[in-house]
């Protein structure tokens, strides 16, 4: 009963919970809301787009570095020193980050934030299902997900808001009040588990920490760079490609052999757990990748500003909360969680097809409501399951190991899901492009029509015969360019659609139901 310790009562979790929900979008917040300040901090700082994108791939590489170590270093130093440290780290990183005069200040602050962001993400998920009885963890869970889910979808209309209102530090001075009282309620009232005691400088695992600070940080770097360095045509890309599969190797190996490793792969073991970090990966790179690719839609296709595209997922993020508690209680109720995530992975599928069949060059936000809403509804009916069925038959020091492995592959799938997204928009745009260019016969009577009636509406606005005709190709070019595009967009939503789909089957047939929740259950009454 050691893990039940920890469990919270009344007032004392209300606290603990609303703390660590908040560290944790904060956390998720701070991914996506630099996005929509990126010119504005390039024209600032004076630095190239290039440069500029580190601010991005700097935190990321942080987070994903110091993640799976979370578990290692709460044992180090105590839980609650640990995140309190963590939250003091990424607010003072805020400020520094805010304050930074130069493109290479920025980048530096950014790493320094995502080491100490990285931890609040998963330490938060640990604090909340320890501090809750095993027969409520689902709740816990739900609870826990909805401020994951809610981050990436506030971070773009905050962040168009906070330029378009004042300036892009504040994007960064808005974490300093909330991380200020969440350390100062950390250090009150969270509590350190007992049962994992503080190893000596001698049995530390600093081989472990290199080799996966090398192997992750290369590939994360490989995720977010890859297509801007054209892949394999670059030294650097195939050099951190050998880096990362040497690194994993060696890593595996290594935390297999010693006494005292860094990451418990041996955690691996259980079923489930093995199960969820394949359903992470799944679910983020659903999550990021559609989150990424709506925005880049409506910003480039439909030329909407940052913060109407950012408003535009709100109704989605209100449906994922509304479902939160109704799923939460579903599996309390004993509803078998892989029926869940099954029937949530066959919506995502209705929903991606749903935005197949709208995208137009004059989509507007009303035809966007209903694909949304049932994104939303998939969402819910995904995140409280995947997470809960993780962690569900995990003890002890294991849910803190588990909670570390979902949360990595959460974020390396929504990094695989960006990268492979943005790779194949820019490879299928020039294969529609050219296909359609291919039916475009310029000696064909229906399109020397269709140039004749554009350049004659010209003329008949003043414009030179030669000048209008010229126009005339051009205004051709473009509508060529953006139906490629658009063609693309569909293709990368049925795809997306079909992952999900396929996933149904493997999900109903490896996913065991856990015979834990019965007993857990019972040991509380």
């Amino acid at each position: 009963m050691e893990q039940q310790s920890l469990v919270e009562y009344g007032s004392r979790r209300v606290i603990i919970t609303i703390t660590a929900v908040f560290c944790a979008l904060l956390e998720i917040i701070d991914t996506t809301i630099v996005n929509v300040a990126l010119n504005n901090m390039k024209g600032s700082l004076g630095a190239t787009l290039n440069e500029i994108s580190w601010v991005i791939t700097a935190y990321s590489i942080a987070n994903v570095i110091i993640v799976p170590m979370t578990s290692w270093l709460s044992q180090q130093f105590g839980r609650r020193n640990y995140f309190a440290a963590s939250v003091m780290i990424f607010t003072v990183a805020s400020f520094l980050c805010g304050n930074a005069t130069g493109i290479v200040e920025l980048i530096t602050f950014r790493f320094i934030q995502g080491l100490g962001g990285g931890a609040l993400l998963v330490t938060s998920q640990t604090i909340i299902t320890e501090s809750y009885p095993p027969e409520k963890r689902a709740m816990a869970q739900a609870i826990y997900v909805l401020g994951v889910i809610v981050g990436p979808t506030l971070g773009p209309p905050l962040g168009g808001y906070i330029i378009d209102h004042y300036a892009w530090p504040y994007i960064f001075y808005i974490n300093i009040p909330v991380g200020i009282i969440a350390a100062l309620l950390t250090l009150q009232f969270v509590r350190s588990p007992k049962y994992a005691e503080k190893r000596p400088a001698s049995q530390v695992d600093w081989l472990g920490i290199f080799l996966l600070t090398a192997a992750v940080g290369s590939l994360q770097y490989i995720l977010e760079k890859g297509q801007e360095d054209d892949w394999f045509n670059s030294n650097l890309i195939v050099t951190l490609s050998v880096v990362a599969f040497l690194g994993i190797y060696c890593f595996i190996w290594r935390e297999m052999v010693y006494k005292y490793p860094i990451v418990e792969l041996k955690v691996l073991r259980n079923g489930n757990l093995r199960m969820g970090v394949i359903l992470s990966f799944i679910q983020g790179f659903g999550l990021f990748g559609s989150t990424f690719i709506i925005p880049l839609y409506t910003q480039t296709i439909l030329g909407w500003d940052a913060t109407q595209s950012g408003l535009l997922m709100i109704p989605s993020t209100l449906m994922v909360a509304f479902m939160m508690p109704i799923v939460g209680q579903m599996i309390q109720r004993g509803v078998s969680q892989k029926y869940l995530i099954a029937v949530g992975m066959a919506v995502f599928f209705v929903y991606s097809v749903f935005t197949y069949k709208i995208m137009t060059p004059q989509t507007s936000a009303d035809d966007f409501f209903w694909p949304l809403m049932v994104r939303g509804v998939g969402l819910g009916l995904l995140s409280v399951p995947i997470s809960t069925m993780s962690l569900s038959t995990l003890k002890g020091a294991e849910i803190g190991q588990g909670a570390a492995f979902s949360g990595m592959m959460r974020q390396l799938g929504g990094s695989f899901g960006v990268a492979l997204i943005s790779t194949y928009l820019s490879r299928d745009i020039i294969g529609h492009r050219s296909n359609i260019v291919r039916s475009l016969d310029i000696y064909n009577p229906a399109v020397q029509n269709r140039i004749r009636s554009i350049a004659a509406g010209m003329q008949a606005k003043g414009m030179a015969p030669n000048v209008a005709l010229k126009s005339a190709y051009q205004m051709m070019d473009g509508s060529v360019t953006v139906q490629s595009t658009i063609l693309s967009y569909m293709d990368i939503f049925l795809y997306v659609g079909c992952m999900f789909l396929v996933c149904v089957p493997f999900v109903l047939i490896f996913i065991k139901r856990s015979k834990a929740k019965v007993s857990m259950a019972d040991a509380a009454h």
